[in-house]
Formats: structure tokens, C-alpha cells, sequence
């Protein structure tokens, strides 16, 4: 009820100068004021309205360009990408995968083919990801799988058993398909343009762009707590999980 006195002489001194003129909306009687933000913003009472809802912030956007069998990628993508996903609410984070990192694309003979900084096994890995992606659509099926095929003992040979973990309605056929033909090929080419597109050129994996940029100061700040980089930027309320976070160190990456 207190917010009805202060409304009131607003609309009192607003009559008493009918020369100034009303904003928009504002003729209403005071009481209405707070019906919407844009009438509270224009009779400038958007403080004395705490029953506005607040604007959805927009979510923090990271992409992470990686290659399937680097370490360094592997770990950050473990042990911190995806349990910062797990923590925070969804509308807070937005994440990007793009697996191709160091690998070079070629035509040979007219086909496209890729050669990767840690063999045929990581082209492999790559597209399988891909192709995963490709086939899952959503990133709360997906990145689980892609979580269990990272933290296991081979990124190449245990899709079907974290498939059937994480993500049972996804047709390991139809990724196997897609990695043996055109669409595969076609996905990797994909990954090889927007990767050979950043600016600045990366020089390593992991690489980490945070709102579509990339500094040395973002990319340390995200290998040593991506938490809590992630809670900083983000602009909306915050959830009590973002009370806090410690810096530990992760391995150097892979660089050319």
C-alpha cells in the first residue's frame, strides 16, 4: 500500500500543471501506473512498482572450438564446461560446440578431406560429434553424450553405450550414417569455416569466445573459473550457486 501515497501526489502535481503536459499513459489514474513497465518508465514511477516483473536478461553466450583427443580440450569440457552447465540455470548460459580446432581441410580429387592434429581417430572424433549434434538438434540430449564420450577411455568407440546412458532415443544408426556419408563431410566443412572465420585466429585449443569475443584475458579467465566468470557477466538474477567459485589451474592446450 505504501507506493499509493507517492503515486497519488505524483498525479496531484501532474494536474496542477496541466502545461507540462502528460506522458503517455500517464493520464490514467495513478493507481494504473504500474500496469505495465513502459507506462511505469514514462510517469518515471518504475521504482515505486515492485510488482513489475524484471526483463529476462540475456544468456551469457560461450563457444568452445575444440578437437576431439586434445587433453587440455577434453579436460575443460569434463571438468568445467559441463559441470557449470549442470549448476547454473539454463537461461543463464549458452554454449556453442564446434569440433574441429587445429585439424586442415583439403580437396583431393575433388572430395574434401581432413587431416587432424592428432589423427585419423580425432577426424573421426570429430565428426561423430558432429554428427551427433546434427542428429540430437537439442543441447541438453547431446552434450551429456558428448560429456561421456570425452571422459571415457575412447571418444571413438563408446557411442553407443553413452547413448544408451544419457540419450536412448537417439538413433546410433543414423550418426553412423551421417558419419560415413556426404552429410558428415559436409558438417565438418561447416566447423572448418567458422573456425578458419574467427577473429582474432586462434592459435590453440581450447579456444573460448565469450559474447562472440575472444581475449587472452577471457580465455584465462574461463580455464581458471569458468563459474564464476560466467555468474559476472550475467546480468539477470542470480542463482545462490554464483556466491562463489575457487581458480585451479588446467593444462596448457593444444596449439599448432
Amino acid at each position: 500500500m505504501a507506493p499509493a501515497v507517492p503515486l497519488a501526489l505524483l498525479a496531484l502535481l501532474a494536474l496542477l500543471a496541466p502545461g507540462l503536459g502528460a506522458a503517455p499513459g500517464c493520464d490514467r489514474p495513478a493507481h494504473r501506473w504500474c500496469s505495465s513497465r513502459d507506462v511505469a518508465a514514462a510517469c518515471q514511477v518504475e521504482s515505486r512498482c515492485p510488482s513489475l516483473p524484471h526483463p529476462v536478461a540475456a544468456p551469457v553466450e560461450l563457444s568452445l572450438y575444440y578437437e576431439s583427443l586434445c587433453p587440455a580440450c577434453r579436460e575443460f569440457l569434463v571438468l568445467k564446461l559441463f559441470p557449470t552447465w549442470l549448476l547454473l540455470p539454463e537461461e543463464m548460459l549458452n554454449i556453442t560446440l564446434v569440433p574441429y580446432g587445429n585439424a586442415q581441410e583439403r580437396n583431393v580429387s575433388g572430395k574434401l578431406d581432413f587431416e587432424c592434429q592428432h589423427g585419423p581417430e580425432e577426424c573421426l572424433g570429430n565428426m561423430m560429434e558432429a554428427c551427433l549434434m546434427h542428429e540430437a538438434k537439442n543441447f541438453s540430449t547431446y552434450f551429456p553424450v558428448i560429456f561421456c564420450l570425452e571422459a571415457g577411455s575412447s571418444v571413438t568407440k563408446n557411442l553407443e553405450a553413452c547413448l544408451q546412458i544419457y540419450a536412448p532415443e537417439v538413433d546410433s544408426g543414423r550418426v553412423s550414417a551421417c558419419v560415413q556419408g556426404d552429410t558428415g563431410v559436409a558438417l565438418m566443412h561447416h566447423n572448418a569455416q567458422v573456425t578458419e572465420a574467427l577473429h582474432p585466429p586462434h592459435q590453440y585449443v581450447p579456444w573460448i569466445t565469450i559474447n562472440g569475443k575472444h581475449t587472452d584475458e577471457l580465455q584465462a579467465l574461463a580455464e581458471a573459473s569458468l563459474l564464476g566468470l560466467v555468474c559476472h557477466l550475467y546480468q539477470g538474477e542470480k542463482p545462490d550457486i554464483c556466491g562463489g567459485s575457487k581458480a585451479s589451474k588446467i593444462p596448457s592446450g593444444c596449439r599448432r
